[in-house]
């Protein structure tokens, strides 16, 4: 997503804190830090037998890579049509799917090579995309999550994300974590834990605090990327343009002070 200006981000953030209310918030603790290219901004993140792939935006800078988790380093990149804003991706077999904003088509890569296979088409804006076992899940920055078929693609069912009630809008970057969908609120710092089954969010996990958080240098400089892995149970969040990923354990939430 582009930059907005002041007055519509706080209208933004006004209504985010209106639908956060009485759900429980938990914090976290940082249990390693990892580089990470402060060029990249950052739109879907996943962990994959030991690496990340990590989707870009920006037209002209939109693409997929696989970069090395210890040092960052980027070990494989291909590029999206200049003319796109690339935006959330997702592993199925041995292919990637990756999903652009505003332009309504997505684009299938090799999982080996990364080179582009194809493209699909999909209505309305392309946010980001995660997993399970099963099926695709993806947001397009309203309060509804469409469940997809992973072979056609299909919307299958749609799961409408509410807190305390009210509509949860500009879920971004999500993740499928122990049965939970972890959805990045755009332009807050806390991530929603959200039941796939009744689309309640169980709970927030608030990482204000992690130094990128706390500088503001570009106000494009969001939280938005998570990744999970399952085999080593570790959990992992960067943002556009931070120059760290960081891997981080989760504190139980707490009901928030009256």
């Amino acid at each position: 997503m582009l930059r907005w200006f002041p007055s519509v981000v706080l209208l933004v953030l006004g209504a985010a804190s209106a639908a956060f209310a009485a759900v429980p918030v938990g914090g976290y603790d940082i249990q390693k830090v990892y580089p990470h290219d402060p060029a990249a901004f950052t739109e879907g993140l996943l962990y994959l037998q030991g690496d990340f792939i990590e989707s870009t935006g920006q037209k002209g800078s939109s693409g997929v890579r696989r970069v090395r988790l210890r040092d960052g380093i980027v070990v494989q990149a291909e590029k999206a049509p200049a003319t796109v804003f690339g935006e959330g991706v997702v592993d199925w077999g041995n292919r990637l799917y990756s999903l652009t904003w505003q332009d309504e088509i997505g684009f299938i890569w090799d999982l080996k090579s990364l080179k582009r296979l194809s493209s699909f088409r999909y209505e309305g804006e392309g946010w980001a995309l995660t997993r399970n076992d099963r099926h695709l899940i993806m947001s397009d920055g309203t309060a509804t999550l469409k469940v997809l078929d992973p072979e056609t693609l299909k919307v299958l069912r749609r799961i409408r994300v509410t807190a305390d009630g009210k509509p949860v809008v500009n879920l971004n970057e999500l993740e499928w974590v122990k049965g939970e969908i972890f959805a990045n609120v755009w332009m807050t710092n806390r991530i929603a834990r959200i039941d796939p089954a009744t689309g309640r969010v169980r709970a927030w996990l608030e990482l204000s605090g992690l130094p990128e958080t706390l500088q503001h240098v570009d106000p494009d400089a969001v939280l938005n990327g998570i990744a999970y892995d399952q085999v080593h149970d570790r959990l992992f969040v960067t943002g556009k343009m931070w120059p760290h990923i960081y891997q981080i354990s989760l504190r139980p939430p707490k009901d928030p002070a009256p």
